[in-house]
């Protein structure tokens, strides 16, 4: 990406999920075809204790191919929604058939990422073009929200001044090229939007209205997404302000932790279909000639509010240019049987 000539402008990304009563059904069907030798040891996460006693790396890392991967079974997903945002229908054949394999427990951490740059000496595409798109509302003009700024990337995702990212947080300010880098070094891929999906969704079926938060029976937040007036009041009713560490919710489930919230995940799926800019565009922070490809981003962020995004479902979608390192934007990985 060029850094020179920038025109600044608006943007935005955004968020989620649920469970039925089929879903707990069909993961304890999943784990019974598991054998107990191949089973890699999870780390006990799903509160805030656990998730800040954590330390970003998964049990036998670099031992284990399978470590802190849970094994998802064959299926079947309902792709899409009809209740939410145009872009979410799905015009195609409902149900959809899924290979099984395995997935990241939890978004990749900080530490996984630092494990990866140690042994590769990787540099990321923020770090080589030193500039990022980091969400900074300005208080004299509430939809400025997005500005190209340099000295942030994956391990200072606070800028040079703030605070270092902590080992057990999603790493961020990575693009799909980076995160393909990361995924080949572990020999895993980055999974499709369908595999993604089907992640997220753990057997659910029902679909859910646009505005449908991800909360539990006494209203509490099950995910890390803004409440308030976005973009200038967080109330943190979830406990934070920001990224929190993996873990810090309850797993669905298929016992993955953050399919909802905390950051986007990127797919290696490209974008096409109907463009809902209502949160502004962050590709207008760069020269307008220049088009770089989008692919579809899944799950949300810790920036989806219900007032804007509204993106906090399963089968919420978003396009994401894959050569600009962004604020909320992370993934996960996926390995075959």
């Amino acid at each position: 990406m060029k850094a020179h000539f920038i025109t600044l402008s608006l943007s935005c990304i955004l968020i989620t999920g649920c469970n039925n009563s089929n879903s707990h059904e069909n993961h304890h069907k999943n784990l019974d075809n598991i054998s107990q030798k191949t089973m890699p040891v999870l780390a006990q996460l799903g509160n805030l204790e656990r998730c800040n006693q954590y330390q970003g790396l998964p049990a036998n890392w670099l031992k284990d191919p399978h470590s802190g991967m849970v094994k998802i079974a064959d299926g079947t997903v309902q792709l899409g929604s009809e209740l939410a945002y145009q872009d979410e229908q799905n015009f195609g054949q409902k149900q959809r058939q899924v290979k099984g394999f395995w997935i990241d427990q939890t978004e990749v951490t900080v530490a996984q990422f630092q494990s990866f740059v140690d042994a590769t000496q990787y540099i990321t595409d923020a770090e080589k073009q030193n500039v990022a798109a980091v969400f900074s509302p300005s208080s004299t003009n509430a939809k400025s929200w997005w500005q190209l700024k340099s000295g942030y990337n994956w391990h200072m995702p606070n800028g040079k001044s703030g605070a270092k990212a902590k080992p057990n947080e999603p790493v961020r300010y990575v693009t799909l090229n980076d995160a393909e880098h990361y995924a080949v070094w572990l020999g895993r891929t980055i999974p499709n939007e369908i595999e993604w999906e089907y992640a997220a969704k753990a057997g659910q079926s029902e679909d859910v209205h646009m505005h449908h938060e991800p909360r539990d029976q006494q209203h509490h937040p099950t995910a890390n997404y803004w409440q308030g007036t976005f973009p200038l009041k967080n109330t943190q009713e979830d406990g934070f302000e920001n990224v929190a560490p993996v873990g810090c919710f309850p797993a669905n489930a298929f016992g993955l932790h953050d399919m909802i919230g905390n950051v986007w995940e990127w797919t290696n799926t490209p974008y096409q279909g109907a463009h809902d800019l209502h949160l502004g565009d962050p590709s207008k922070l760069r020269q307008n000639e220049i088009k770089a490809r989008e692919f579809v981003i899944k799950g949300g962020s810790f920036l989806c509010a219900n007032e804007y995004c509204a993106r906090f479902r399963n089968s919420a979608r978003y396009p994401q240019e894959t050569d600009l390192a962004i604020t909320h934007v992370g993934f996960r990985t996926i390995l075959a049987e």
